[in-house]
């Protein structure tokens, strides 16, 4: 019995060819238009990787030029001079780690206050009737659509002279001054107003309206409060979004600069976003012999320190999507089933 490279007799191919035959061509064609669509889907899922993945390579290899290199028409992506020292100029620059620490525990806290104020309000949107609800709501899609600079000078003078009705002055004589600490990121994270917190609500809401009833009744029937019920029965079976709204969070607040440079940024908390801004800022003196006589830094050697430092940059949040990833394609699984 011979057998092809396809594994198939020739009793099996001259069957084949008889069905197709009997069905009108139509058993190759549909086979043709399998391997069409398997081909056509493969490129496509290799350009969007390849569009995601080439500019990292090209940062990587790029952090590892020499200034020479930069120049030299010959090198493409293999540097001909290797050299570990950029990241060491950048780690310079950028007051590194110190503005690593403190960007990844401010992004923690501010993340945690988020979601746990954002879980508590989409749960009361979607299970309880309240009075103005509606306009309430038609606020959080406002909070989305709205961009925070518009309320950036309010923003500024309330932070700045910071008073609860009039009570800290009349105690102190003055309001307090808040800028230049993390406190109004958690006020305003905890009040449902810092980047983003309007999506993260929805998406909650969303995921709360989409639980049927009778989980909470049971729960109610067997004794459990509205806060048990809440915490034993809803929190777990919504995990998967409640890491989702985490993840976002998180994205946004490490890369953020504009609550960043209005309330953090001061020389004593250096913040790795801000100080990356402003690298360039920082060059002429660092590569300077003598400090009152700044020099003038090419563009290219410029963009390559630049390009270390957005790389340095993406690197936990690479390593964050790595541990979570199973976890975030189940919360858009759920999703979607549920919708």
């Amino acid at each position: 019995m011979k057998i092809n490279a396809n594994g198939k007799s020739a009793e099996e191919r001259s069957a084949l060819k008889k069905r197709n035959k009997q069905s009108g061509g139509y058993l190759y064609k549909a086979k043709a238009t399998k391997f069409l669509i398997s081909l056509a889907r493969g490129l496509l899922l290799f350009g969007l990787c390849f569009m995601i993945i080439q500019p990292m390579l090209t940062r990587l290899s790029t952090s590892l030029m020499q200034e020479k290199d930069l120049y030299d028409s010959t090198v493409v992506l293999v540097p001909r001079n290797p050299t570990l020292d950029n990241f060491r100029i950048v780690f310079d620059l950028t007051n590194f780690p110190k503005s690593m620490i403190n960007t990844l525990w401010t992004t923690l806290l501010v993340s945690v206050c988020q979601v746990i104020a954002c879980t508590f309000v989409g749960y009361g949107f979607a299970r309880y009737n309240f009075p103005l609800k509606k306009f309430w709501f038609a606020c959080v899609i406002a909070v989305i659509v709205i961009p925070p600079q518009t309320i950036s000078t309010s923003l500024y003078i309330t932070f700045t002279n910071f008073d609860i009705l009039g009570i800290i002055k009349a105690i102190t004589g003055s309001s307090i001054n808040l800028r230049g600490s993390v406190t109004p990121y958690v006020l305003m994270s905890l009040t449902c107003m810092g980047l983003k917190n309007g999506l993260y609500i929805y998406m909650l809401r969303q995921y709360f309206r989409g639980i049927p009833k009778s989980l909470e009744e049971a729960a109610y029937v067997d004794g459990c409060s509205t806060l048990q019920t809440f915490v034993q029965i809803m929190l777990p079976d919504a995990m998967p979004t409640i890491l989702s709204c985490f993840l976002f969070s998180f994205v946004w607040q490490w890369t953020d600069l504009f609550y960043t440079r209005n309330f953090l940024a001061t020389p004593s908390r250096p913040i790795f976003s801000t100080e990356l801004s402003t690298i360039v800022s920082r060059m002429s003196r660092y590569f300077s012999n003598d400090a009152s006589k700044p020099i003038i830094v090419p563009v290219g050697r410029q963009q390559q320190l630049i390009s270390i430092g957005v790389l340095i940059c993406c690197i936990p949040l690479i390593i964050l999507y790595v541990f979570t990833q199973r976890t975030f394609v189940q919360s858009i699984a759920m999703t979607g089933s549920k919708e």
